[in-house]
């Protein structure tokens, strides 16, 4: 797991340190770095050369020397990349005692995994974009690539995983509204746990139709921690769950339900993926017990599907 490849009790106080020591080890395991090309960022000069296009000729340059240089520059790239995190209460479970790798919740997961996204953007000189939601839309910033705009970000980011919340949300009104202010073709990546009643799925999904307007590419990370959420794994002791959301609460043994649990929650999860499938959203299940491999490979095969 690539978790393992940092150290489980480092703290999250840096997430720029943090967001590099994931990245760099994504990349320390593949067999050749994808992060070549594709800028727009000012590289070197060259000389002039008689009959092409005046247009980036360096006039300065010329004034001090008398002679034509040309700015050459890396291969430019339109890539911009929207990144929406679902901040309800249910994303802050499991409940994280400690500030480090090690224990991660959701909200956890998808803020380290959103900081190491932008920094191979960062590093693709790619646009970023960032929205936060609950019970309304906390955060918005559209996609840019400047340093300072890294940093409001990285900010934003850090206030989420700081501040527990036990707010609701009904996604699907929020991610029409980000939608509607995305006007150029990005690549649009969403973090959330999907866990909202039956009757939001068909609305949940003409949202993330919605995200598909004007040829966006919508990669959906379904968001989740397999030990309770999937497999029901508690000892069989009377406990009390409670919906961390609506307050609602019920007795019973774990082992009772089990079994049943597990089909009903796998089901859930198959019909998720078809109906993306049906919409040409790519679904990805996130296990954040697993680590960030999974997201970061979203990335770059999205990515490369798009130049």
């Amino acid at each position: 797991m690539l978790i393992d490849q940092l150290k489980n009790s480092e703290p999250i106080d840096n997430f720029e340190l943090l967001a590099r020591q994931v990245v760099e080890g994504f990349v320390a395991g593949m067999h050749q770095s994808p992060f070549h090309g594709f800028s727009v960022e000012f590289a070197e000069h060259r000389l002039y050369n008689s009959g092409e296009s005046t247009r980036h000729i360096d006039w300065k340059i010329y004034a001090k020397t008398d002679k034509l240089y040309v700015k050459r520059y890396d291969e430019e790239t339109n890539l911009r990349c929207h990144i929406i995190i679902d901040n309800s209460a249910s994303m802050h479970y499991p409940e994280s005692k400690n500030n480090n790798l090690s224990s991660l919740n959701k909200i956890g997961f998808s803020v380290v995994a959103s900081a190491a996204l932008m920094n191979i953007l960062k590093r693709q000189r790619d646009a970023v974009g960032l929205s936060i939601y609950s019970d309304s839309y906390e955060f918005y910033t559209g996609e840019r690539g400047s340093e300072r705009h890294h940093r409001r970000i990285l900010e934003a980011l850090e206030k989420v995983l700081i501040t527990p919340t036990q707010k609701g949300t009904d996604t699907y009104k929020y991610l029409h509204e980000i939608a509607e202010s995305l006007h150029r073709r990005s690549l649009v990546f969403l973090f959330t746990d999907l866990w909202q009643a039956d009757a939001e799925e068909e609305a949940l999904f003409e949202a993330l139709r919605h995200l598909k307007y004007n040829k966006h590419e919508v990669v959906l990370f379904h968001t989740f921690d397999s030990v309770t959420e999937l497999n029901f794994d508690f000892d069989n002791q009377p406990k009390r769950f409670v919906d961390v959301e609506t307050g609602e609460s019920i007795n019973l043994y774990a082992e009772n339900i089990q079994d049943n649990y597990q089909q009903a929650v796998k089901k859930y999860f198959s019909e998720l993926e078809m109906k993306c499938l049906q919409y040409n959203i790519d679904y990805v299940p996130i296990d954040i017990q697993n680590g960030f491999r999974e997201v970061l490979s979203a990335y770059l095969i999205k990515r490369n599907s798009m130049m």
